[in-house]
């Protein structure tokens, strides 16, 4: 045992330099290197005979030195960002357990703080009688919802499947593609999914939902399913949710929302008007994961009435796994469509526990402020062009050169160009979108340590990759 403290020890004081040096103002975002060349750079190799702890160190030193650094304050790729020392501490906790949540059996206290964790949040979107689950992700929790508003229209399609029945569910087409693969699992077909025009803003327009609906009716087809969205992924887009519910209601159609990126704001006083409406919903998809910064993957099906999750997501197990005793409504993968479920809670719980209600609320409104510092930055600069007015923590533009006029196919070369170029160098990691036929910089705002000189520094770094690009015999011969 002394020489497996030894080298837990070892990784212990990697993983704190790791995470010291994301602070650093030198450290690079990413150490790029081709698919190609870092096969080269790593041993990849499976031994037949096994190997040493010790020698395991230098395969951990390898993953910390090519991993990408989402920590970084430079990292505004994607919908996650930052690092969480409670949502550390967690994971190492869970791993060394090793425990799974199906029962209230082998996962006591873990179970009592997941059905907590499921009140709270409940609570927030205005559930007051409902009931959830932790989940594999915002996708499976999408997939989730839907079954639900299947099972609601047909309920005995989990037994004989759909027959001659053609279900219809409806999106925004600023909608997650997770959509359509739920509509492949679930036997729907995504031919079947219909994606409802947005508005300029992205959010869903209520009048070609309804429309949408007839249609379908007209077809002799059954609508049963509308999934909206809180913070689209482009444009950060919020469904107006009580006009879509007042159309769910008159034809009884599930409503479920999407609130993977955007949920979190039911924390911000100030800001939740963004997500009202939501009490009116029947599920909602929630990723503790994206703005909360807890680790990957920590995400919730929340649904408004209880009793439906086990009528959807049963499927046998009674012999062997869940057995009539005093805790046998506390065994929760009756309600799960997995048997084998990682304890996700604790993570969550910790960094509840740390933070506190007040100091989530604290950490939304700070980037709020930030994204309206940064999008008055870019209307500022002469180089950079705002493409959508933003609504939430997504800042949508590009740069455009100053000395010549380029047309919308060459400015989307050169904007990918400068992206490349900031992804080469390590300086800053940040994706691109594509919105009304351009390609656009998508700035993503979700790491609670930003601070302005982090907005300043992205904005040098990109427009400065910009002005490189446009002094390259490349770029003159383009």
């Amino acid at each position: 045992m002394k020489d497996t403290e030894i080298i837990l020890n070892k990784a212990v004081v990697l993983i704190l330099k790791y995470l010291e040096s994301n602070l650093h103002p030198d450290t690079k975002v990413v150490n790029y290197q081709t698919a190609n060349v870092l096969k080269e750079k790593l041993d990849l190799t499976l031994p037949d005979d096994g190997v040493s702890l010790e020698e395991l160190i230098p395969v951990i030193e390898s993953y910390l030195q090519y991993s990408v650094r989402t920590g970084s304050t430079q990292f505004f790729n994607l919908l996650f960002s930052g690092y969480s020392i409670p949502g550390i501490l967690a994971e190492m906790v869970t791993s060394a357990t090793n425990t799974t949540m199906h029962t209230y059996d082998v996962a006591p206290v873990a179970t009592l703080m997941e059905m907590e964790l499921i009140k709270h949040l409940n609570s927030l979107v205005g559930f007051n009688q409902g009931e959830g689950l932790m989940v594999t992700g915002g996708s499976n929790a999408n997939l989730i919802g839907m079954l639900c508003g299947r099972h609601q229209v047909l309920p005995e399609a989990k037994f004989k499947g759909l027959g001659n029945h053609q279900l219809v569910a409806f999106v925004s087409e600023q909608a997650h593609y997770s959509y359509s693969k739920a509509a492949n699992l679930l036997g729907i077909g995504i031919e079947n999914l219909v994606k409802i025009k947005s508005d300029v803003d992205g959010r869903m327009i209520p009048e070609e939902l309804e429309a949408g609906i007839q249609q379908s009716l007209s077809e002799d087809k059954t609508p049963f399913f509308v999934g909206a969205t809180a913070g689209t992924t482009v444009l950060g887009a919020f469904d107006p949710l009580p006009a879509i519910a007042e159309i769910t209601q008159k034809y009884r159609l599930w409503l479920h929302v999407d609130g993977a990126w955007g949920g979190p704001v039911l924390f911000s006083e100030k800001y939740k008007d963004l997500l009202a409406g939501s009490e009116l919903v029947d599920s909602f998809t929630w990723d503790a994961h994206k703005l909360m910064g807890v680790p990957l993957i920590c995400s919730a099906i929340l649904v408004k009435n209880k009793g439906i999750l086990k009528n959807v997501c049963s499927g046998g197990g009674t012999d062997y796994l869940f057995h009539d005793n005093e805790n046998e409504s506390y065994n929760l993968g009756q309600i799960s469509l997995q048997c084998g479920r990682k304890v996700d809670a604790l993570k969550l719980w910790l960094c509840w526990k740390y933070y506190g209600k007040k100091g989530y609320e604290k950490q939304i409104d700070s980037l709020f402020e930030l994204a309206n510092y940064a999008t008055e930055y870019i209307r500022s600069c002469d180089n950079l062009e705002l493409i959508a007015e933003p609504k939430y923590l997504n800042i949508c533009f590009r740069y455009i050169p100053t000395k010549i006029k380029l047309d919308d196919s060459a400015l989307d070369k050169l904007n990918l160009e400068i992206r490349q170029i900031l992804i080469n160098s390590g300086e800053t990691f940040v994706n691109y979108a594509h919105h009304q036929g351009k390609i656009i910089i998508r700035l993503i705002l979700a790491n609670s340590e930003l601070q302005k000189a982090d907005i300043e520094k992205f904005l040098h770094n990109l427009v400065n990759a910009g002005k490189i690009y446009e002094a390259s015999e490349v770029y003159k011969r383009t």
